[in-house]
């Protein structure tokens, strides 16, 4: 793992896992374009953010839930590449699930619910239509012309 600080234990659980792997802003580029589904988790500090670790609980047993009917990996940020990484798909509220398939995105599921609620949300986004992600929108102004 190369981020500096020490990884919650259940996340560092969670990486021994062989569908699922640490993203970086190095290794960025190539994974998020694997073949299939990916989940990206968006983890946070735990401390900081107390539904980090049920998030990564939820991320282990969404593994084994849609394991046999999907090729589904996952591929962990941990806090810093997730900051980093983050604006690009314009969620709000950490930690956060980001669902791609074949590289274009699918969705995003932000903090905790209920199970059920999480199955239902994975299952509508892993059918659903790519689409743009719903990156912070930025006003760009030039003299004579703006674009939102």
């Amino acid at each position: 793992m190369t981020e500096s600080k020490t990884v919650s234990p259940l996340i560092a659980r969670l990486l021994e896992s062989p569908q699922t792997f640490e993203v970086t802003t190095e290794n960025f580029e190539k994974t998020h374009k694997m073949p299939g589904v990916l989940i990206l988790f968006f983890s946070e500090d735990p401390v900081r953010y107390k539904e980090a670790s049920d998030f990564a609980v939820v991320a282990g047993e969404i593994l084994r839930t849609f394991s046999d009917t999907h090729a589904l990996r996952l591929g962990v940020l941990l806090p810093e590449a997730a900051r980093l990484l983050q604006p690009r798909y314009g969620f709000k509220r950490w930690p956060a699930f980001v669902l791609l398939r074949d590289g274009q995105y699918l969705g995003a599921i932000e903090g905790m619910r209920s199970w059920n609620k999480f199955i239902d949300k994975i299952t509508r986004l892993m059918n659903a239509e790519p689409s743009r992600p719903p990156t912070i929108g930025v006003t760009v102004q030039q003299p004579g012309n703006t674009c939102h």
